[in-house]
């Protein structure tokens, strides 16, 4: 029956109705969707076990009338009848309803709902560029995307269990005290009226305390995780101290934020006493007399009294509900900050895949500038027929990353369009562009994985001994089955750490090379690919790398400018702009800013020296 339940919702399904949206209500309105055709069976079963409750405090009362005006000898006879109905409605019918309303709320909604919001925040921010994560804390995103999940399902079990059950219970109460005499009803209107607006004081400021709070605690957590994640760094430059200063200042922020929400939870629990004191003495007074008066019975008295002690204890319960609504609400539009942030990067409508034949590449009038004056590229035209090797050289802000990300579309140009085969990079799936690109970069990171996982990264299809023959290309092979973990497993399961900490630069490097061989795409990118590696292990790479360019169209950047020389074509960028364009030789001859790097290198490096 459980599982029943818990299968009405699909939460990993792909989202029908629009995405995130940047308000608490739109956003939780867009998280109910799939739950849309069971939300009025959780309001329907739940508004029915509260007036059951108020129903058998107002029967209570009617019990004892019933037993005073018949007496013991005669009650049963008179009334065995609606006894056992109202019996029947106690042993089955509530059991029931609380049952469906509970299996309804808890497996149905609030075990899928939670998990949903977190894939949901995730795989939002999985589309969004690369800039978009290189401008946060990854630590602050990553909790965000946590605390949405339960703030989400708690304010929406909480609105169904707690905010709809009180109000169906008031309501309830008001009709049974009415239904006794107008002048017990009308004090708790005015009652419930003055709570409400009380309660709405208190919680709006708890929303506001609650954001600041949670954004204290998004950017502690930032400042901790990224402590840890660069403790090499840390360590290295004897920066304990500074780190504990970093986020000792988060921290003292985060608790003096706490202390004003516990502030707010001081008063409130002082106004709750005094305003059930005065409910108290508002119903229950009147009804005492009332029966002075002879215009109620000791049973509407009894029923009167329970009715108000019920939700004397009830306030307090809906006032931490309210509260707690409100903190969550507060966390929410927190998390919206990142979960409601458009992305950047987006396919167009009904974008197809691309389609690779040749892998010629084409750039029109290029420039990009990071929406400055200057920098980045400027009006560049570049052609590189299918199958060249290509050479990048340059200085460090010449522009030779920039075109990288924007041939794999980490970013979109400010003017003018790449095309592959013709087509434009924009009109084009990302995914399908990146699959026809592989790319080594100078410090490739890896993924806390096996090292299995980390090389069938470039292909997931790929057979075991097509993965071992990568391994063994890139010259990896080897020293992988040397390795081992903490946890005992050895070779090709042998977790790597988080970003591959565990292995050298070197290793790192060559599993990364391993996973582009294997990835085998038609366009490849190399970013100083071997410059991690020793020279012996260099040159025998260098020897794999010329085999796998073979038939592909190949970018190399490199400052080692003998790892280029026999590239067939060299092109070399200053300030955002092509200087030179040629082979090694013919650049050579012409004496001019590529000639110039070649004379300045040391053992083939480009230097201190020439790049100055």
């Amino acid at each position: 029956m459980f599982r029943l339940f818990e299968n009405l919702v699909d939460p990993f399904a792909t989202s029908a109705k629009g995405s995130a949206a940047p308000s608490p209500m739109a956003y939780l309105k867009y998280q109910l969707y799939p739950y849309r055709k069971w939300l009025p069976f959780m309001a329907l079963t739940g508004m029915l076990a509260a007036l059951m409750e108020s129903g058998l405090i107002f029967y209570s009362g009617r019990l004892i009338d019933l037993m005073s005006a018949a007496g013991p000898q005669e009650f049963w006879a008179q009334h065995r009848s609606e006894i056992l109905i109202v019996l029947a409605c106690v042993l089955f019918l509530r059991p029931a309803l609380v049952t469906l309303n509970h299996l309804l709320l808890e497996q149905t909604l609030s075990s899928n709902l939670q998990e949903q919001v977190r894939w949901r925040a995730h795989k939002h921010l999985l589309g969004q560029s690369v800039g978009f994560f290189q401008n946060d804390f990854a630590g602050r995103l990553s909790n965000r995307v946590m605390q949405m999940g339960p703030a989400v399902q708690d304010s929406v079990h909480m609105s169904l269990e707690g905010i709809w059950f009180a109000l169906t219970y008031i309501i309830g109460a008001i009709a049974v005290l009415s239904q006794i005499d107008w002048r017990l009803g009308l004090p708790l209107a005015v009652w419930v009226g003055f709570y409400v607006f009380y309660v709405r004081f208190i919680a709006r400021r708890v929303a506001a305390t609650a954001e600041k709070w949670s954004d204290a605690r998004s950017l502690l957590t930032g400042r901790v995780v990224d402590a840890y994640a660069n403790i090499e760094t840390v360590k290295l430059f004897a920066q304990d101290q500074q780190e504990q200063t970093f986020a000792l200042s988060a921290l003292r922020r985060l608790r003096a934020r706490f202390q004003r929400f516990l502030r707010l939870m001081t008063m409130l629990s002082f106004g709750t006493i005094a305003i059930n004191g005065v409910l108290i003495a508002i119903v229950v007074g009147p009804a005492l007399w009332l029966w002075m008066q002879g215009t109620v019975s000791v049973g509407e008295v009894a029923a009167a009294t329970a009715l108000t002690l019920r939700l004397n204890g009830m306030s307090g319960w809906i006032m931490w509900i309210t509260i707690r609504l409100f903190e969550n609400v507060g966390i929410i539009r927190e998390g919206l900050q990142t979960i409601a942030t458009p992305q950047e990067i987006v396919d167009e409508e009904n974008a197809p895949a691309l389609a690779v034949d040749k892998a010629d590449i084409r750039i029109e009038r290029l420039t990009h500038r990071y929406g400055k004056e200057s920098g980045g590229l400027n009006n560049i035209s570049l052609h590189i027929p299918a199958g060249q090797r290509v050479g990048l050289v340059g200085h460090s802000g010449a522009g030779k990353s920039s075109l990288v990300n924007l041939l794999l579309r980490f970013r979109d140009a400010e003017q003018g369009q790449i095309l592959i085969d013709g087509q434009p990079i924009t009109s084009v799936t990302q995914n399908s562009l990146r699959r026809q690109i592989g790319m080594v970069t100078q410090d490739s990171s890896l993924i806390h994985r096996s090292v299995r996982a980390n090389i069938l990264y470039g292909n997931p299809n790929a057979t075991e001994d097509q993965m071992i023959a990568a391994a063994k290309r890139a010259e990896a092979h080897d020293f992988i089955m040397t390795l081992s973990d903490q946890d005992g497993r050895t070779g090709y399961e042998a977790h790597v750490g988080e970003r591959g900490v565990t292995l050298s630069g070197g290793q790192r490097q060559r599993i990364a090379i391993a996973r582009v061989m294997l990835k085998n795409a038609p366009i490849l990118i190399l970013d100083e690919a071997t410059s991690a590696l020793d020279s012996q292990v260099e040159a025998e790479i260098q020897k794999t790398l010329y085999e796998v360019m073979e038939g592909k169209t190949v970018i190399a950047i490199a400052h080692r400018l003998s790892t280029i020389a026999h590239m067939d074509r060299i092109i070399v960028l200053k300030e955002g702009d092509i200087a030179e364009d040629g082979t090694h030789a013919q650049l050579l001859s012409q004496g001019g800013i590529y000639s110039d790097l070649w004379a300045r290198q040391s053992g083939g490096f480009l230097g201190v020296e020439a790049a100055e």
